[in-house]
């Protein structure tokens, strides 16, 4: 391309989503129009202070405390660590101990042969950039965990039940997490982690839900962690309810992961059948949550109970129905 059409290029027609695309024209430039790849991701890098929090974090729980309170060899000072005796060693002492570090890190590094990253690429394989639009629009362009805004903080589109525990490379297991909490959450340690699909996999004979969810032949449809199916004793005509895989009591047991599966069955079945019932005009969402609220079965459910015009004299007050007197709180 000439000077003026790059020039247009970069002023006026690139799309800016993130920062990898002035970083790779910018990097070309400065190497004489030729970079490796590796170099280019150098310069991204460069850019992404969230890799830099979570080294200081490893540095500050991690190996600053064993270096420090589990070995004497350092000590803490306000922002970091020192390394007391410093100022006693000679020039040639130094040096001596930075080659003994350098030899260790070389035998280590030998005889892992790059093992000792497989933690932070385990499995991984490249999403396309429509299934990461995807996760990224369903999660409004917000972490999913914290809640910081891309535009602060780099999000990444990571598995909720991770690879290495049999996770599905499937939208329903995706989420958005910035890279802290994505890091934070990932299964660095087989003690920590090994017990999480475990979690997902309780159930209990006695239980009408976890019969369905393993029988599949009531399901309409599923994703990871949740299933969707008719209620038997429907109020309106496509009355369904969305239930965990796991056997949890109500809906303040399920964990985030599995909120987030429900709300997606629930808004996705919610388009289908406002496309094929034009007489829909409103829903009413719902989860009793103990037998004085009128729970019958303990496995958590939620309601989406579809509304038309007029099928109740006054539909004033919705869900506040559940106690009849204080429906209408306009009467």
């Amino acid at each position: 391309m000439t000077y003026e059409e790059l020039k247009q290029f970069i002023s006026e027609k690139m799309s800016l989503s993130h920062v990898y695309q002035p970083v790779m024209l910018k990097t070309l430039l400065c190497n004489e129009g030729t970079a490796a790849n590796e170099v280019i991701a150098e310069n991204i890098l460069a850019r992404d202070p969230s890799q830099l929090e979570y080294y200081v974090d490893r540095v500050k729980k991690m190996v600053g405390p064993v270096l420090t309170n589990d070995n004497g060899v350092t000590e803490r000072i306000d922002g970091g660590f020192q390394l007391p005796g410093f100022n006693d060693l000679s020039t040639d002492e130094v040096h001596e101990l930075i080659r003994l570090c350098d030899e260790r890190l070389e035998a280590y590094e030998s005889r892992r042969q790059g093992k000792q990253w497989d933690h932070r690429r385990r499995n991984r394989k490249v999403i396309s950039g429509t299934v990461r639009h995807e996760v990224l629009k369903r999660a409004m362009t917000r972490c999913e965990l914290c809640g910081i805004s891309m535009e602060k903080k780099s999000l990444e589109v990571d598995h909720i039940i991770p690879k290495s525990l049999g996770g599905a490379d499937d939208i329903t297991n995706y989420q958005a997490l910035c890279y802290t909490c994505n890091a934070s959450k990932g299964n660095r340690d087989d003690t920590d982690f090994r017990g999480i699909s475990d979690i997902f996999a309780e159930q209990r004979d006695d239980c009408l839900f976890c019969d369905l969810a393993q029988d599949g032949s009531r399901t309409i449809a599923e994703n990871t962690l949740a299933f969707l199916i008719k209620d038997a004793y429907p109020v309106t005509e496509g009355h369904v309810l969305a239930i965990p895989k796991r056997h949890v009591y109500d809906y303040f047991g399920l964990v985030q992961a599995e909120i987030n599966a429900i709300n997606q069955l629930l808004t996705s079945y919610k388009s289908e059948l406002v496309k094929k019932d034009p007489t829909i005009t409103g829903f009413n969402i719902g989860a009793n949550c103990g037998e004085d609220a009128g729970q019958t079965i303990f496995h958590c459910h939620v309601h989406l109970i579809p509304r038309r015009k007029d099928d109740v004299d006054d539909p004033t007050g919705g869900v506040r129905s559940v106690i009849p007197d204080k429906a209408n709180y306009k009467k």
